[in-house]
């Protein structure tokens, strides 16, 4: 049965390290060139990102701010960039995240990459400009600080997945999956009960702080978000909603179209071949994802990003890499971008809204099992 919800719905490695607690804020791989010139080749920890995030709002005062809208649990900032010009009009808004997956490390450099080039590219490129006097992107380079910290401490937790919360009482292992933690039919596909595992979804929906800080954003932005866009690594996909094989977006063909014109700008930049579809289609049925979570709160275009390679390299995707990986998906994320800022401003279908289900189905679809 394919069950078709509108906006609002119910919402490799083995396993590494599992015991032990927080890795401290600085990296035990530093001393790498981080230039002008070389910074967006190289992979940055955790202290570096916040210094850069600094930066671009000191060189970029009229159109870069910062707003910490959560903590992680083991108590560090969750920030984000927010980017546009200013307007005496309420703006829309585009979502990014990165890093949700520790271990995913070309993921925040994409972040900074897309950050980079919308700040170098609206002060000659007009249709750029006019996005961002129309726009506000909301960028979070790194989503689990705490995992991704951890994964910088040492070759044995490179491969670190999740996030560092202890599990249940009588768990000795660390970590819950934030891609399926969301209130988005939570723990029904795709996902483990075993505290151990690298999929485990939690004690419940939202038992994750960093889920729920941005459950929160989102629930606050819905009405003005455009684009969901959340970034990860490997394969070379770009998903769209639903995770659960038994559910359809009700805009699925308009997801598939715009999905599959960012992988035609994809490809003609580096010639790489990225595959759009379900996750249930072209990579496995999953539930609780942040995806499927914007999506079921009306958010009509929203995609996952799985970038570089097909597994030559998998989450150690190589430093000589990274520049083409984000080249090239800075085309398709600029594909998407270009077509929820024209369908908004330029198309008579904007005036179409997608709160129908809202009033009618909230109640149910929120205590629905879907089987």
């Amino acid at each position: 049965m394919m069950l078709c919800l509108g906006s609002v719905g119910l919402v490799l490695l083995a396993l590494t390290v599992q015991n032990g607690h927080g890795a401290p804020d600085s990296a035990g791989w530093n001393g790498k060139d981080t230039t002008e010139r070389n910074y967006y080749t190289r992979y940055h920890n955790m202290a570096e990102i916040s210094d850069w995030m600094e930066k671009m709002k000191r060189e970029n005062p009229d159109v870069v701010s910062s707003m910490v809208y959560g903590q992680t649990y083991e108590e560090r900032n969750i920030t984000l960039l927010k980017i546009g010009l200013n307007s005496t009009k309420r703006k829309k808004a585009i979502w990014m995240d990165c890093g949700i997956h520790a271990r995913e490390w070309i993921a925040p450099a994409f972040c900074q990459y897309f950050v980079k080039e919308i700040l170098q590219r609206y002060k000659t490129d007009t249709k750029v400009k006019e996005m961002m006097k129309n726009l506000d992107f909301y960028v979070t380079p790194v989503l689990n600080v705490d995992g991704y910290i951890y994964s910088w401490l040492n070759n044995s937790t490179r491969l670190w997945r999740k996030s560092r919360s202890p599990g249940p009482v009588g768990c000795t292992c660390y970590g819950t999956d934030l891609n399926r933690n969301f209130y988005a039919n939570w723990g029904t596909v795709g996902v483990s009960t075993n505290c151990c595992a690298e999929t485990y979804c939690g004690t419940k929906a939202l038992s994750e702080p960093e889920a729920r800080a941005v459950t929160d954003m989102l629930g606050k932005m819905s009405g003005d978000i455009l684009a969901f866009l959340t970034i990860h690594s490997y394969s070379q996909l770009i998903l769209v909603p639903y995770g659960h094989p038994n559910i359809s977006a009700p805009n699925y063909n308009e997801l598939m179209e715009v999905g599959l014109g960012a992988a035609k700008a994809i490809k003609a930049v580096h010639g790489m071949d990225y595959t759009v579809g379900t996750s249930p289609d072209i990579l496995y049925p999953n539930s609780g994802s942040s995806r499927d979570y914007a999506r079921l709160i009306g958010i009509p275009l929203s995609f996952t990003f799985e970038l570089r390679d097909k597994g030559e390299y998998g989450f150690k995707l190589p430093e000589d890499q990274i520049q083409p990986a984000c080249e090239e998906a800075y085309a398709g994320v600029q594909h998407i971008i270009t077509y929820a800022h024209d369908k908004a401003f330029y198309s008579s279908a904007a005036t179409v809204t997608t709160t129908l289900w809202t009033t009618v189905m909230t109640a149910w679809v929120f205590s629905a099992t879907l089987l």
